[in-house]
Formats: structure tokens, sequence, C-alpha cells
């Protein structure tokens, strides 16, 4: 097998193996495929996904340094003393 023919494979994964990549419920998985944050393919009643794609929604969901807000939110049960 040439090296054209590896590269054109799709290498797939069920919606639990993408799951366990993302470190999220197949649930969670599954809305974000309803939202469009994820491509799937349905084959009859099987979903899978390409590992591609589940790596490229990894890379999306990449935090920029500076850019996490990690100021405490206000507490909603204080009491403000005026």
């Amino acid at each position: 097998m040439g090296d054209a023919e590896q590269t054109d494979e799709i290498d797939w994964l069920s919606s639990g193996e993408a799951a366990r990549r993302l470190g999220i419920a197949t649930r969670t998985l599954y809305r974000l495929i309803d939202d469009g944050q994820v491509p799937a393919y349905k084959f009859g009643r099987v979903i899978r996904l390409q590992r591609r794609d589940v790596d490229d929604y990894i890379e999306r969901c990449r935090i920029e340094p500076g850019t996490l807000d990690t100021a405490p939110s206000p507490d909603p049960r204080a009491v403000s003393d005026s």
C-alpha cells in the first residue's frame, strides 16, 4: 500500500470513542453534534466521527494565554452593607 493510499483512509471513531477522547459524556457529544460544533456522520443507525474533526474541535477549544478571566465572580448571596 502506497503513502497516497494510506493518507486517503479515514480514521473513524465511534461516538463513545470520540466522547472519551474529548473527556466528555456521550450525551454532551451528541449536543455538540446537534449544535454543529463537531461534524458527524450517520450510517444507518450508527454515528461516526472523523478523528481529524475531533482533533480540530479540540484545537478550536484551546484557550489563548491572557484570555481567561480568572477574576472571582461576585457571590450573589453576599449582602451589601449599603
